[in-house]
């Protein structure tokens, strides 16, 4: 993948409308047991998800201008994660659900009004 503007400015409005936590509250999320309680844990360490919200509260805090290549492929990465998991919705309670745990990990809140 190219660093390019180009690339920047296509993920640009997917990332806007799939991280809709702002980087504090994300930071808070991250803290608590229910963050760190859902996702794939490798080595029985951090979840993938936990660590991708790290990464994203630095990308939110992150001028536009700044964003490196590493930060662009990320903001795909988290893209299609958001797309992929709304899509496995569950018919039961979503408030309390470790779905909406993993996604609030990745920085999209399922139940955020706009």
């Amino acid at each position: 993948m190219s660093g390019s503007e180009d690339t920047l400015d296509s993920v640009w409005p997917d990332w806007q409308k799939a991280v809709n936590l702002t980087a504090s509250t994300l930071e808070d999320w991250l803290e608590s047991e229910e963050s760190r309680a859902v996702g794939q844990k490798g080595n029985g360490g951090e979840s993938v998800g936990h660590e991708s919200g790290r990464r994203i509260v630095k990308i939110l805090r992150t001028r536009k201008a700044d964003l490196s290549e590493e930060d662009i492929a990320h903001m795909h990465k988290v893209v299609g994660y958001v797309h992929r998991h709304l899509a496995q919705k569950p018919s039961s309670d979503v408030e309390h659900s470790r779905w909406r745990y993993s996604l609030m990990n990745w920085g999209h809140d399922p139940l955020k009004k706009d």
